[in-house]
């Protein structure tokens, strides 16, 4: 999976299109991240130890990666990630980086 945990995302389509936030948790055996407010939604809770006064709770929920898109840091647009093999000049050691394909900066 070519998204990763505090990437800044657009959601491109569903109720949320539009919308940008951080991610904030990625689960990848069912392909879907968290989204800093994007897809709340309102659950129901007993009072308890943690919240004695019970009541609705708000809280993220998670949507497929297929409908999100990572904004380049150096561009400020939205695009796919492309994948780069890169040679460490002082090890000698190869890293795969990702890459923006719009500008072609690593990030």
């Amino acid at each position: 999976m070519k998204i990763h945990k505090n990437d800044n995302v657009i959601v491109i389509s569903g109720n949320a299109d539009g919308k940008t936030g951080k991610i904030l948790k990625v689960f990848r055996d069912n392909l879907r991240v968290i989204v800093e407010g994007v897809n709340i939604t309102k659950r129901h809770s007993r009072p308890n130890q943690k919240n004695p006064k019970g009541g609705i709770v708000q809280k993220e929920a998670p949507i497929h990666v297929s409908n999100v898109m990572v904004i380049c840091p150096k561009c400020s647009e939205p695009s796919r990630v492309g994948r780069k093999k890169v040679t460490d000049a002082a090890t000698g050691r190869k890293h795969v980086m990702r890459i923006c394909r719009n500008c072609e900066e690593m990030f």
